[in-house]
């Protein structure tokens, strides 16, 4: 039995932004999703991408995630547990679940994305696959995360502020 997550959504690879990087994490996804479930089946891997069409960077950033997921999932539901007031993991419903896991693995395990693409990215997975409420509680939980996580600190360094508008404006008037 294959399972892929629900959704009446199109597929990946009709996304705009960074296609190969955004396909990569939906396919994260997906592929975490179905670990969860088909763990037991060897063969469900092989079944996976024989389904799909990425091209091999895709793959291998898939795979990255994937992997880095799965090898530090330990460390990385500890601090969804830490984070989430008032939520057990188990309880959690599965996509909101991945979706936390493969963006605190991108935070703490891959220090080339910016800590606020991999916020906006789970926000977006989080829109295509769960519900507003989801979209709302990924990116708390994301933010929370950046903002208190002691390891993050070079990644929260990197992050411009924002410069409101009027400081940019001259308030003197023009004729």
């Amino acid at each position: 039995m294959t399972m892929t997550i629900p959704s009446e959504t199109p597929p990946a690879s009709r996304t705009n932004a960074r296609p190969s990087r955004r396909l990569g994490r939906q396919l994260a996804l997906q592929m975490l999703f179905q670990h969860e479930f088909q763990d037991q089946n060897p063969s469900w891997h092989e079944k996976f991408w024989a389904n799909q069409s990425a091209a091999p960077e895709v793959q291998a950033f898939t795979s990255s995630i994937v992997q880095g997921v799965i090898k530090n999932q330990a460390e990385i539901d500890r601090i969804i547990r830490q984070f989430a007031v008032d939520w057990s993991l188990e309880r959690m419903p599965v996509v909101d679940r991945n979706v936390l896991r493969c963006s605190i693995y991108e935070l703490l395990w891959e220090p080339d994305i910016p800590a606020m693409v991999t916020i906006n990215e789970a926000v977006e997975l989080a829109k295509r696959f769960a519900d507003d409420e989801a979209r709302r509680f990924v990116n708390g939980l994301l933010d929370h995360v950046l903002r208190d996580e002691p390891r993050l600190a070079n990644k929260r360094n990197r992050i411009q502020p924002k410069i409101p508008m009027q400081e940019f404006s001259d308030s003197t008037p023009t004729s």
